[in-house]
């Protein structure tokens, strides 16, 4: 059956600076004609992965590490072997897969790569167990003679270890390598970029520092400096296509359904780490919504196309999940499917009551997801 699960996040962050451009300001868009703040997908995108491990929602096997770093990694978990040794070995392993290093630094990749952990151990283990059948290569070797380097039973081990790993977090978010594409992964998961709800203008901290050791006719500041930041309501969007899940997984249904409950958890819990020790902006959501979708996603962003207005009366938040509710009311009637739902958590109390089922906390919201996502693949 064809399905979307849909989260639809309203977030007050306090004056923070989460995601900065290359001048350290806080990134922001235009929106509806209006400077809106902005924290970007893949910003939230490594606050998800990270709070996944830092929560331990998915079991270290099948997590995906990302760096160029592959040649040491596998050294440290070949601590039988002779490290100079191996390293030879483990290029011509890499290189016989179609990876290749970097020509300014040797012991890096050529890019960063996103691989699973059952795919390193693999790697790992290949070059222990085919140890005499790897030809030690020397740093100068080109790629093509790092390749020739391997036999053609390890040449063909190694290219069917880059399946995945069925790492979650890969599944979940896909993965491109530029000299492999046979063994790229198409995203089960789409992630917006975060907007605020609200137009914006940047504010700035002059801060200063004093030496504790000054002396005393010392005088002013020993540091001076300046950082811009600002404060939003954000509308945080994102789609899972379950069926691309399981089938990123090799089929693995259960792994998938602890994947949609993981990311639930941890999607909520992600918090980008930008400048929090100046500003500790560790705000959770004060809206849930996860819809559930039979035809098509539907980004409900436009319901902030017109900007929202500060009020005495109401806050920016409380306006939002009313706003929200209703550009679902009105595009669902029109593009919408008999079968979809929604399950909320709603600290607002401005969400319908009869829109959805309330839940009352993160811990069972992302439960009764599973169970949702377990009757879809079931239909």
């Amino acid at each position: 059956m064809r399905a979307f699960i849909e989260f639809h996040l309203i977030q007050n962050f306090a004056p923070s600076n989460l995601n900065r451009d290359d001048t350290g300001a806080p990134k922001d868009a235009i929106f509806g004609g209006h400077r809106r703040a902005r924290v970007s997908s893949q910003c939230f995108k490594r606050a998800t992965r990270l709070a996944a491990a830092e929560y331990d929602l998915i079991d270290e096997a099948h997590r995906g590490i990302r760096t160029k770093r592959l040649k040491r990694l596998l050294v440290e978990r070949l601590p039988d072997r002779d490290p100079e040794e191996a390293a030879g070995k483990i290029e011509s392993a890499l290189a016989a897969a179609g990876l290749s290093f970097s020509k300014k630094d040797s012991d890096k990749t050529e890019y960063l790569l996103f691989l699973g952990e059952n795919e390193i151990a693999g790697f790992a283990e290949l070059v222990d167990q085919h140890w005499d059948e790897l030809t030690n290569v020397d740093a100068a070797a080109n790629k093509k003679q790092r390749k020739a380097a391997a036999a053609p039973e390890v040449t063909k081990k190694a290219k069917a270890l880059l399946d995945g790993g069925k790492a979650v977090d890969i599944a979940l978010f896909g993965r491109m390598l530029a000299d492999l594409p046979a063994v790229n992964q198409d995203a089960a998961c789409q992630v917006a970029h975060a907007i605020s709800t609200h137009r914006v203008e940047r504010e700035f901290d002059y801060y200063t520092a004093v030496d504790d050791r000054g002396l005393e006719d010392d005088t002013g500041a020993d540091m001076i400096g300046q950082i811009e930041f600002n404060s939003a309501t954000f509308y945080r969007y994102a789609v899972l296509d379950i069926n691309k899940l399981v089938d990123n997984l090799q089929g693995d249904r259960e792994l998938a359904l602890s994947a949609v409950e993981a990311f639930v958890t941890a999607t909520v819990r992600a918090i980008p780490t930008g400048k929090q020790n100046t500003f500790a902006a560790h705000n959770a959501p004060d809206f849930i919504g996860i819809s559930i979708r039979h035809v098509a996603p539907m980004n409900l962003a436009n319901a902030f196309e017109k900007p929202v207005n500060a009020r005495m009366d109401e806050s920016l938040t409380e306006q939002s999940v009313t706003r929200l509710a209703d550009a679902d009311q009105r595009l669902s009637t029109v593009y919408g499917d008999d079968q979809d739902e929604w399950l909320y958590l709603d600290l607002t109390s401005k969400w319908p009551e009869n829109k959805g089922e309330q839940q009352p906390n993160l811990k069972t919201l992302a439960s009764r997801v599973r169970d949702v996502a377990s009757r879809l693949l079931e239909g």
